[in-house]
């Protein structure tokens, strides 16, 4: 019996990854030129982010007529955010204290790996961190250029006021919205035919990983690895779970694997952002509204960023093991009111999460930066972890905040859950 149909995304992306990672290994210098598979798929995508984003937002909003509305749900998205990073944050502090990964490192490896983390440091210098900075990064110097740069947060401010604009003014404009939801169908469009290379991009995302660091780098500082896998699993499985049970009464396993095509193409290309126009469509055929989708998950992939909160985390006491550095309570608070700051500014690309890391320890002189020469190593494969917690938490936030809204229809849900069981029943048929 054929047990797989290729033709089937979540397989081809499957077959991709294990195939890149044989190719890395056999194959190291020719694997790792093979990233630019992977640059490619995700500038496709990324191009595509910004007028998406607009255009969904702007129909969202405009469509609604309800100001008041529109400013509840971004008020309980930004609270929902802040304790659940807050959340995030104190879960890696608990674990790296209990699993204590770097008592016992040896410091000279620093000074023998030849590890050059200048273009982080610098990076992060070049970047201010600051809340006067994020606040004044958020605003666009001009409408169309945060567009055309493809800013997500000045996206979303530009998209917000022009919904805002369109709601107040009512029927006249009606059309204006209506063009606005055709061109986004056409956008959707684009993003179905860029999805047939992500096969490709996480084949050449996975031989450029192995290939570049060796198969090797799998097994270095594997203590903290399998502690940032089990507390990010913990936290989607028991936290978010919770949270998801409760609040709409939905099982966390089923939602995940309602996504994961999705946390598949995450996995493989090491970037949230990959997923975003797909996962937007899915949680509105989930249940949740437009507003609620356009407005909480552009919004999320700035403030509620679960995976990377709890790598930096993990990664800053990490760091102050290995030197043995011992903080005290309030030092130790301190530094986590900084990280509350910096894992804002982390975009769902790969290596931003390095980069705030950089920035963290910078705002924090008593953890060396130079610490971060140990990571680097592995910081590709906690990368992986750190999107999937993201997309996932951000997912989960959109669910609970339009349910907290009365804007998530459990009934599209039981239609969405009978649709799979067909399409179940449909594929074993064939098989």
């Amino acid at each position: 019996m054929k047990r797989f149909n290729l033709r089937n995304l979540t397989v081809q992306v499957v077959l991709a990854i294990i195939l890149g990672i044989i190719v890395g290994a056999i194959f190291p210098s020719f694997g790792a030129q093979l990233k630019i598979l992977a640059d490619i798929f995700i500038k496709l995508i990324k191009m595509l982010i910004a007028p998406i984003i607009f255009l969904t937002v702007v129909t969202g909003i405009g469509s609604m007529g309800d100001m008041k509305k529109v400013g509840s749900i971004g008020l309980k998205a930004l609270i929902y955010f802040e304790v659940m990073s807050t959340i995030s944050l104190a879960i890696g502090f608990i674990v790296v204290h209990i699993i204590k990964p770097g008592v016992g490192v040896n410091t000279d490896a620093l000074k023998s790996s030849g590890a050059d983390i200048s273009e982080y440091t610098k990076a992060a210098a070049s970047q201010d961190h600051g809340i006067q900075a994020f606040v004044m990064s958020v605003l666009p110097e001009n409408f169309f250029g945060a567009i055309a740069n493809g800013e997500l947060l000045p996206v979303l401010v530009c998209a917000v006021f022009f919904g805002l604009a369109a709601a107040s003014i009512g029927d006249p404009v009606k059309q204006v919205i209506t063009l606005c939801e055709q061109a986004s169908q056409i956008f959707f469009k684009i993003v179905g035919m860029v999805m047939k290379f992500s096969p490709l991009a996480a084949f050449g995302a996975m031989a450029y990983t192995i290939g570049n660091f060796g198969m090797g780098s799998l097994w270095n500082l594997g203590k903290l690895m399998l502690g940032v896998y089990i507390t990010m699993a913990l936290f989607v499985i028991v936290i978010l779970g919770l949270v998801l049970r409760y609040a709409a009464n939905v099982n966390i396993f089923k939602f995940l694997s309602y996504i994961k095509n999705e946390l598949l193409i995450v996995l493989g290309t090491s970037s949230s952002e990959s997923a975003l126009p797909l996962i937007m469509k899915k949680l509105e055929r989930f249940g949740c509204s437009k507003q609620v989708v356009g407005l909480v998950v552009p919004t999320g992939y700035s403030f509620n960023l679960d995976g990377t909160a709890i790598y930096l985390s993990m990664a800053a006491m990490f760091i102050a093991q290995v030197y043995d550095v011992h903080l005290s309570i309030w030092q130790q608070l301190y530094l986590l009111l900084i990280l509350m700051v910096t894992s804002k500014g982390a975009a769902g690309v790969t290596g931003s999460g390095f980069i705030t890391l950089a920035a963290t320890l910078a705002a924090f002189p008593m953890i060396p930066v130079a610490g971060i020469a140990l990571l680097i190593g592995v910081d590709r494969f906690m990368s992986e972890a750190r999107a999937i917690t993201n997309i996932i938490g951000n997912s989960v936030a959109t669910v609970v905040v339009a349910k907290w809204e009365n804007e998530y229809d459990p009934k599209q849900h039981d239609v969405l859950v009978a649709e799979l069981k067909e399409e179940k029943r449909l594929r074993h048929e064939h098989a």
